[in-house]
């Protein structure tokens, strides 16, 4: 072989040593911005997440805000005078109660009103608790018979959006 075929090979053997280097720089580069790609897109799905629930959060915040006016206007219509409840201008008060209840489904709202339901901590508050006593008869005799743990009274409804509670319900409890 001759000096000008071995510089040949050489500078031939030079190119394909590049060209495998190249290769490599290729590879990582493809690498990196396949990671990056990826890194963003979950990004981008976080922050939609993020902003989503910050969305349903104020959302929340205003429906309780519009839960606190329902009751007052619910409170307000237990006070009404007699001869003032038929009144034309006082059933447009109760029209304007209705369309609050209409948003309010609207937006997938739920009333937790339990009277007479157990008593269930996830979803009511216990103001106060009443001693109660229930009649039972056995055999001809009277047995006084304690019943615990029932809602006996709503002082104020509670509400939940899906499996979200928005506000328990507070209620009066038996001892």
């Amino acid at each position: 072989m001759t000096k000008k075929e071995e510089k040949k090979d050489s500078k031939i053997e030079d190119v394909r040593k590049e060209l495998i280097e190249c290769e490599k720089i290729k590879e990582e580069y493809l690498a990196g911005w396949q990671r990056s790609r990826a890194d963003f897109l979950n990004y981008k799905k976080e922050e939609f997440e993020r902003r989503e629930k910050i969305r349903e959060f104020a959302e929340n915040e205003l429906i309780l805000k519009i839960i606190k006016i329902l009751d007052d206007l619910e409170r307000a219509k237990k006070e009404i005078p007699e001869d003032f409840k038929n009144s034309d201008w006082l059933q447009g008060f109760f029209q304007i109660e209705n369309q609050f209840k209409n948003f309010l489904k609207g937006e997938k709202i739920e009333e937790i009103n339990p009277k007479g339901e157990k008593f269930n901590p996830n979803f009511h508050e216990a103001v106060e608790e009443i001693e109660t006593e229930k009649k039972e008869e056995k055999e001809g005799e009277e047995e006084k018979k304690e019943e615990s743990g029932k809602v006996l009274e709503v002082l104020e409804k509670g509400y939940k959006r899906g499996e979200v509670l928005l506000r328990a319900a507070k209620v009066k409890v038996s001892k």
